[in-house]
């Protein structure tokens, strides 16, 4: 399997968005406190939010939600198995296309590094 560079592409996602951060400040401070306010703790963990995000991100074959949310996951201590457990349900719901994009989940898992923010 040839590796797919996640933290490249979050990179490269965040340079391309610059500029139109810029021109559209204020949907994307609109967008951000969407983002915090939905993820931050409640009824439901962090880390439990995280996991949907990442799902929802296979679900919709997202690498750049992949790289982010795997990131997100790594910071807050989630488990590999944590991650394998909620794959397979991601499988189970999507079939081979899930099961493709969850290869690329687990790369990126693979590659990244445990509580780097």
């Amino acid at each position: 399997m040839s590796t797919f560079d996640h933290a490249g592409l979050m990179q490269d996602i965040n340079e391309c968005l610059g500029p139109f951060r810029k021109s559209q400040s204020e949907a994307m401070r609109g967008f951000a406190q969407l983002a915090q306010s939905s993820m931050a703790e409640g009824s439901i963990s962090a880390k439990h939010k995280e996991l949907i995000a990442l799902a929802i991100g296979i679900s919709q074959r997202c690498s750049g939600c992949i790289g982010f949310h795997v990131k997100a996951l790594r910071r807050l201590g989630a488990s590999r198995a944590e991650l394998e457990e909620m794959l397979s349900v991601c499988v189970y719901m999507g079939g081979g296309p899930a099961l493709m994009y969850a290869a690329e989940a687990l790369k990126a898992w693979d590659l990244s590094t445990p509580g780097v923010a």
